[in-house]
């Protein structure tokens, strides 16, 4: 009885494994990275395939008529509707009014709170405040503090001599008002990376630079700002997709208007689409931002490279 059961034993040990070793970490590996792989093929794969075949379709949501219509969209877009090429400009005006300002504001602030001094974690939190701020709640208490003569901004301009516009009701201060108010929520965001870019520069560059001689400017210029570049690149690209991106600051505070001096590409799909029901047409405007912020993208790592090198 005892032999047998040894035998047994035995006979279990020295069966082969079912899997290899290089086989089980092969399925370990996939089972660790399945959530991502399924999650990416789920709501970015999948959404961005459906969105192209959409935008070669006539689709009319409230009547779910369906047709194929190949590039018909692309060529309405950019040969037939005026409409889309003055809000393609109001979306370069609005990133070309949104991004110096933020990355330059943001640049200054990280350089005054990159240094440890008495209360600096204070003033961090503060300029960092708005970015964890409900944008909704944001876009609704600057609406009504930008509100004409009543609105407080007009207020405390009146105190000083001051007759302020009505921000958001006239055309020529709408999209001022709207770049403004998103650069004031957003800049703590990149004031942060900059803060950790600074805080990552050895401390005896700056030291050497001084001991030659150079002044605070000609350290920033020669020796900070080059060390910069890349975490430059990635706020420029951050800022300048979220700029193109930009919606519920629209939607809130201006509805597009006044004379859709505001109206944003963004938001213009949305009123294609959700609005006016035409889902083909909303997918090929989706399609053609697509490609203008690929485009920006790879346009600026490249001259950021061609600069570093």
């Amino acid at each position: 009885m005892a032999n047998t059961l040894t035998d047994h034993v035995s006979a279990r040990g020295l069966r082969a494994p079912r899997f290899s070793l290089r086989q089980r970490e092969a399925i370990e590996a996939w089972l660790f990275v399945s959530p991502t792989v399924v999650g990416f093929m789920l709501f970015f794969l999948g959404p961005l395939v459906a969105v192209v075949y959409f935008s070669l379709t006539e689709w009319n949501l409230l009547t779910q008529q369906s047709t194929f219509v190949g590039v018909e969209n692309y060529v309405d877009a950019l040969s037939r509707n005026p409409d889309f090429w003055h809000v393609l400009r109001n979306s370069f005006v609005f990133a070309l009014g949104l991004v110096p300002l933020n990355m330059s504001l943001a640049l200054m602030l990280a350089l005054a709170l990159s240094r440890p001094f008495r209360g600096v974690v204070f003033f961090r939190t503060i300029f960092f405040a708005p970015v964890v701020t409900s944008a909704v709640a944001w876009a609704i208490v600057w609406k009504f503090l930008l509100q004409g003569e009543a609105g407080a901004v007009n207020q405390l301009l009146a105190m000083v001599g001051i007759d302020g516009p009505n921000w958001l009701r006239e055309p020529d201060w709408a999209m001022v008002a709207v770049i403004v108010t998103r650069v004031i929520k957003m800049v703590g965001l990149n004031m942060i990376l900059y803060i950790a870019a600074l805080q990552a520069i050895p401390r005896d560059y700056e030291a050497a630079a001084r001991l030659e001689g150079a002044s605070s400017w000609q350290i920033f210029r020669m020796v900070i700002w080059p060390l910069l570049a890349p975490t430059t690149l990635v706020i420029f690209v951050i800022t300048m997709i979220g700029s193109f991106k930009v919606f519920d600051h629209i939607y809130l505070m201006t509805g597009g208007g006044p004379e859709n001096g505001t109206l944003v590409l963004a938001f213009y799909i949305y009123e294609q689409g959700f609005k006016f029901f035409n889902v083909g047409y909303a997918s090929a405007l989706a399609m053609i931002m697509f490609v203008i912020v690929l485009a920006l993208t790879v346009v600026q790592m490249i001259l950021r490279r061609r600069d570093m090198q």
